[in-house]
Order: structure tokens, then sequence, then C-alpha cells
């Protein structure tokens, strides 16, 4: 079986906001920002489908630009609902009129507990939400480029999400979806650095991994090539890391792109012409054929060693 898979490496198409020392003159326009932001999107999402595209990710955060090189807190008013928010609402209604599966991650409002999270909401070819996922792990720092600053916008997963039948895992905090005939996990962005995520996610099924991500820096862009390809082999999934392109006014931070897909066999070959999508031919019978290299991690891994003192 052959999945022809999409990713979107792009940025906020829009150039005119204001600087940063008077970056709150933007509390009316959100409406605006989220509007032309989901556009761009549904544009990139049609492109995909008329190459043949099944399944498509919008990046981290994709209905916003990327506001936490900063804190301020009128961003904090483009939270909104994963089932009833207007962003999920025109992905929704776009998915099922192109009958294309959906993964979008949005700066998500609890409508329940008021609390906010960086989540991905999974739709399906019908336009039907199949769930939520809940970023994990969520960073505080700072690199030789810029900050980083997202608790102040958003807290860790408290695996508590939107969920349903398609949702077959038993892990609470890394659903795995069955979507278009695969089962897919979702790790977004500083997720990917902790060992435990691609494990949890392998071991509840998961064939195929999306990593949506917001990143920049000398460490972050030299790992980002090899992170992916660690876990694919050592899990025998494959993994889409996807990356903005560009930089975005009025902060101009650059983001390095990068998108790509991997397997236990190395990179899928990118057939896109547009440097905006990545778009690849999964062929997941490369997961269940033995190892070339004569490997059977599964086989013979030890757990019962490895937290041993002395």
């Amino acid at each position: 079986m052959s999945l022809r898979l999409a990713l979107t490496q792009t940025v906020c198409p829009l150039t005119d906001l204001p600087p940063l020392d008077r970056i709150g003159e933007v509390a009316p326009r959100l409406d605006e920002i989220r509007d032309a932001c989901v556009e761009h999107h549904l544009d990139l999402l049609r492109r995909a489908k008329g190459r043949g595209a099944q399944l498509v990710c919008f990046g981290e955060l994709f209905h916003a630009p990327y506001f936490a090189l900063t804190q301020h807190p009128v961003w904090r008013d483009m939270a909104e609902d994963a089932r009833s928010g207007p962003t999920v609402r025109a992905v929704s209604r776009v998915a099922a009129e192109l009958g294309i599966a959906v993964v979008a991650p949005i700066y998500e409002l609890d409508s329940k507990s008021g609390r906010r999270f960086n989540t991905a909401v999974v739709i399906d070819a019908k336009g039907d939400v199949l769930g939520t996922y809940r970023k994990v792990h969520v960073p505080q720092g700072k690199n030789e480029q810029g900050v980083f600053d997202e608790r102040f916008y958003y807290d860790a997963s408290d695996g508590l999400m939107v969920q349903g039948p398609a949702n077959v895992s038993e892990n609470r905090f890394f659903p795995v979806f069955e979507v278009q005939g695969i089962r897919l996990g979702v790790a977004i962005c500083y997720d990917r650095h902790f060992e435990g995520v691609m494990r949890s996610l392998a071991l509840n099924g998961a064939q195929v991994v999306v990593s949506p991500a917001v990143t920049f820096g000398e460490k972050s862009h030299r790992m980002w090539g090899q992170e992916f390809a660690v876990d694919a082999c050592r899990h025998r999934i494959v993994v889409a890391g996807s990356n903005r392109l560009g930089s975005e006014p009025p902060w101009n931070q650059p983001y390095f792109g990068e998108t790509y897909v991997v397997g236990p066999e190395g990179p899928f070959h990118d057939l896109s012409e547009d440097d905006r999508l990545v778009i690849v031919d999964v062929a997941l019978d490369t997961l269940t054929r033995p190892d070339p290299a004569g490997w059977n991690l599964s086989r013979d891994v030890r757990p019962e060693t490895y937290s041993q003192e002395g």
C-alpha cells in the first residue's frame, strides 16, 4: 500500500503587521490574520489535492504567525475551540469538498477549563474531526538567533483531548488515529527531542508520525536532519517533519524549512514543484519487510537491563 502525503512549509502571508513595540495594535485584526493564514493554507491544500495527495499536514500553529518569539498577551486571543472554532470549521469544510484528510495544528482554547494548548486536529476526508493531539513538551529558552517563549502562551498536554473511535492508542497522551488506511501519530515540534515520544506512538500502533514544527538555530538545524531518521529506523515507522520556510514581519526570524519524510530505509523523494509543499509517496510495505541490515530491534530489545545501576 502507498500513501501520498503532503506537508506545508510556509509562513504567514501578511507583511503589514505593526512593529514589535506597537504589536498590541493587531488586536482588532486577529480575525483578519487568522483568515489570511487559513486561506493561504487552504490554497496549498487544493494544490496538494491536485497532485493526488490523500493526507496533508499543515505547519505548527499554521493559522497565525509564530508569535512565541516575544511575549504579548494580545496573541492569547487567537486561541480557539478545537472542534467548533473558525479554523477547524473552515478546514473541515474544504477537506470534505476535496475528499482529503488534514492534520491542522492550531492554538487551542479549551472551552471547559479555559486553558490553552498547542494542538493538532486530525480531520478525515469527510470533514469529520477524528480527535486531537496536545503538545506534550513545551519549551522556553533561547538560542543564538532568538527566543522561544511558548510557556507564556499555552500549557503542556493534560491528556484530556477530543477523541473518538478512530483513536486506537491506549496512551491518553499519545493518540494514534486510523485515517486514510494508515495509523497516524502526531508529535509537535519540541516533542521530537524526547525519545519516549516516538516509542510511545510506535508501541501504540503508529505507522506514520507527522511532526509539524517551527524551528530555527544552529543546533536545531543540525539535528533536524538526524533525529527523524534515527527514530524511523529504530521504531520502523515513517516520520514526516515540517518546518516553516522564510520569515515573518515584524519578528523577521528566518526559518530554514527543509521539510522531509523518512522511513526505516531512508528518505522519500519529494514530488512537489512548489517550494511551499513537500509531497511524497510513502510505501508502507517498507515497514513490514525484513530489515536489509539483518536488524531485529523489537525482538532483541532487553528493557530489563537499561535501568540497572552499578
